[in-house]
Order: structure tokens, then sequence, then C-alpha cells
């Protein structure tokens, strides 16, 4: 599956989710109805994963977690909030590197529309 079709199947699932509940409820109540209908579309979605910090040669342990990687290379982050903010969109380019991912979605359930609410972040993603 190419990043162009995991994302449209991300998006598309993030929409019935925004459309059965819409905005104002909390991040953890998204994220969990978002990670049921990922899977009802077949797609592999781990949630809440650790990420290793690892500095100057040192493992600093496991204090970042990523909300959801989806087929092992997409990683989203969901928010409800008012709107993305730059540091929003920089730590989830932080969770790139950190990751070797590349491609990130930030997904706001705080919108009115949804589709207002969606950010693309790359991390040398030449697209397929």
């Amino acid at each position: 599956m190419t990043y162009k079709e995991i994302s449209a199947t991300i998006i598309g699932a993030a929409i019935e989710v925004h459309r059965e509940l819409g905005p104002g409820l909390l991040e953890g109540v998204y994220e969990l109805c978002l990670v049921e209908v990922i899977r009802e579309k077949g797609l592999r979605v781990e949630q809440q994963i650790p990420v290793p910090i690892h500095f100057r040669g040192k493992d600093l342990g496991t204090t970042l977690r990523l909300d959801l990687i989806i087929e092992g290379r997409v990683i989203m982050e969901v928010k409800a909030v008012e709107a993305i903010h730059d540091s929003h969109l920089a730590q989830t380019l932080t969770y790139l590197k950190l990751t070797g991912c590349k491609l990130g979605l930030v997904i706001n359930f705080g919108q009115r529309l949804l589709k207002d609410g969606v950010e693309r972040v790359v991390n040398g993603l030449h697209e397929e």
C-alpha cells in the first residue's frame, strides 16, 4: 500500500468518526474510535507507542508517546483543539525523525469541518 493510499484511508476514517461524534470531546475518545474504524478498514494500527530517546550515544528512556502508527509507516497525532499550531507540526516532525518514519498526519477533531483540521508532515518522503 502506498503512503497516499494509507493516508487517504486514515483521513476517510477520521471523517467517519468526526461525522458521528462531532467536535467537542477529548482527544482520547477520538483516538479510541479512530483505532476501531482504521482496523475495520483493514489497516494495522498501534496505539500510544513509546519512543526511545537516544542522545549522545546514550539511551535515556521512553518519555515520549506517539498517538498512533498505522501500517508501521505513518504517524498520526490526534488533536481536539481550537486550531493546529506550529508546535503540533514540529512535534510530529520530531517523532518522524526519532522513529525513521516518513509521513505524519496531524488531525484536529476540534474543527467544525474536519477537512480544515488535517495537516501532513513529511520527513524525506518522495511520493510513491
